[in-house]
Parts: C-alpha cells; sequence; structure tokens
C-alpha cells in the first residue's frame, strides 16, 4: 500500500467538507474496527470516546487515563490509509496550557483533526463559558497553523441539544452564539449532536456558512435530506460500538438461554478474513 502522509490526508478531509452532498463520517473504538471501514469504503473515519473507554474498561467522558486514550488513538489511525478525526472530549486539561500540550501528543498520532467540546460533565455548570472556550479553540488553532505539515481540521462541538438546556428558542439562540463565537476563534465545523427536528436544522444553516456536523440518530432525517438542506457531515458517534455490544450481548443470551450458537456462528467473517483484514496470514 502506497501510504499517505498526514498532509495528504489533511487536504482530503478538509475537501470531504466542500461536497454537496453530506458524507457519513463512521466512528471507530479500535483497528479493526477502524480497518473494516476503511475496507467497506468510507473515505475518512473518526473514534468514538465512549467506545473506547468503555473498551479499555472506563465510563466516558475523560474517565480514562489521557495516555491510553492516545494510544488507542495512535492504534486506529496508523491502522488505516484515510484520514482519522480523533474525539480528544473537552480536551483533557484544566488550563489552555495544558490542553495545548496534550493537543500537540494528539497531534503525533497521526490524526487530521479532532472534536473538542464545550460540555464540562459537571451537572452544576454543564457548559463551559464561551470565552474560555474560545480561547481553547483559538490556542488549539495557533498549535495547528504552526505545523503546517500535520495541522488539525477542529470540529468544534456544542452540548445545548444534547444536554437538553433551555427552552426551543433559548436552546436555539445559545446554540447560534456558541456556533459563531467558536467559527470566530478558528472552528473549521460546527458539531451539534441531538439536534434532529428539520426545520431547526434549516434554520441553523441559514444563520451560519461553516460545515455542520450532526449526529446519527433514529430521529435524523435522511441523507437526502440532510444533502438537500445543505448539513456536510453526519457522524456515527459510539453507535456502532453500541451495536457491536448489543450483538454481543443477544450471542451470550443464546448460548445461555437456547444452548444454540446461531448469532454467532451465521454468516459471520471466517477466520481467515479477519486475519488478512488486519495485514497477517491466515494459517491460525
Amino acid at each position: 500500500m502506497n501510504h499517505r502522509n498526514q498532509y495528504e490526508k489533511a487536504k482530503d478531509f478538509y475537501q470531504l467538507h466542500q461536497q454537496p452532498t453530506s458524507f457519513v463520517l463512521p466512528n471507530a473504538w479500535d483497528a479493526v474496527s477502524a480497518k473494516v471501514f476503511e475496507e467497506s469504503g468510507f473515505e475518512a473515519i473518526g473514534t468514538t470516546s465512549a467506545g473506547i473507554a468503555a473498551s479499555l474498561g472506563y465510563d466516558d467522558g475523560q474517565n480514562i487515563p489521557f495516555e491510553e486514550m492516545t494510544t488507542a488513538i495512535k492504534n486506529i489511525a496508523t491502522s488505516v490509509d484515510i484520514p482519522v478525526s480523533a474525539d480528544i472530549e473537552a480536551g483533557y486539561g484544566e488550563t489552555i496550557s495544558e490542553i495545548v500540550d496534550k493537543m500537540k501528543k494528539v497531534t503525533a498520532t497521526g490524526v487530521v483533526a479532532i472534536n473538542i467540546e464545550d460540555g464540562t460533565g459537571n451537572s452544576n455548570q454543564t457548559l463551559y463559558d464561551i470565552s474560555f472556550q474560545q480561547e481553547k479553540i483559538a490556542a488549539i488553532k495557533e498549535l495547528s497553523d504552526s505545523h503546517k505539515e500535520s495541522s488539525l481540521f477542529i470540529n468544534a462541538r456544542t452540548d445545548t441539544y444534547w444536554l437538553n438546556i433551555g427552552n426551543p428558542s433559548e436552546q436555539f439562540e445559545e446554540t447560534v452564539k456558541r456556533i459563531k463565537s467558536f467559527v470566530k476563534a478558528g472552528a473549521d465545523c460546527i458539531f451539534v449532536p441531538g439536534l434532529n427536528n428539520r426545520e431547526i436544522i434549516k434554520n441553523l444553516r441559514n444563520e451560519i456558512a461553516c460545515p455542520i456536523n450532526l449526529l446519527a440518530s433514529p430521529e435524523t432525517p435522511s441523507l437526502t435530506e440532510l444533502s438537500r438542506i445543505g448539513v456536510e457531515r453526519l457522524s456515527c458517534g459510539s453507535g456502532p460500538f453500541r451495536s457491536s455490544v448489543t450483538l454481543l450481548k443477544a450471542i451470550s443470551e443464546e448460548i445461555i438461554n437456547q444452548q444454540s450458537f446461531h448469532r454467532m456462528t451465521d454468516g459471520v467473517l471466517p477466520y481467515g478474513e479477519v486475519t488478512k483484514l488486519m495485514g497477517g496470514n491466515s494459517n491460525g
């Protein structure tokens, strides 16, 4: 395989957000899930902080040690030859300097983009102040601009809809205010998980010019409709990971309760195919 460098992948990732149709970004939690997405034809992948954390025995929300998170991200980024965007939650730091130091290490994993969110995980103050989040984004942007060969595409996430903050009118106004401030600070794209209402999505599109990223859910409009509205990107989030866990649970229940193995054996990839997927031989 002719591996592309980080700069080339960064250019490709940026271009995905300039297309006339919405693209889907699946989210991997380990090397094999990343390889499956790549082999299936996706042009880029993201990581899922929830999936990575759970697979290593931690709760989501920056409870996994940063070193373990970056090791998992590096395993994903180096296992594929397509752009990878890392979910780095709120930045794994209390101060701007701490966050910038962490982002240097994230960049070194080989990823070309990040998600940075304004949710605090603290019920007493659910969202970071806009000014602090602006500082955070601006500092990451400055770091990115200083390393042209490994620049980071910044996807700024606001949790106004995810956490269902305020009444509908307040929610939209706060979302727009936050988004515009994040873009001004240097964000390349904005991520609004939890937003599924078609009319509100249209109103948001009319308010901002930068790329919009939404999170796939049962209530999400179709890709055709999102493309028509002008939404550039749809992320899968922890959905694929949770779907895999659901299947594992169903396999376990079938074995325990029915003494059968159909869910585990019917239509599954042969051992050799999985080994080949990861670049090994199939003699085991």
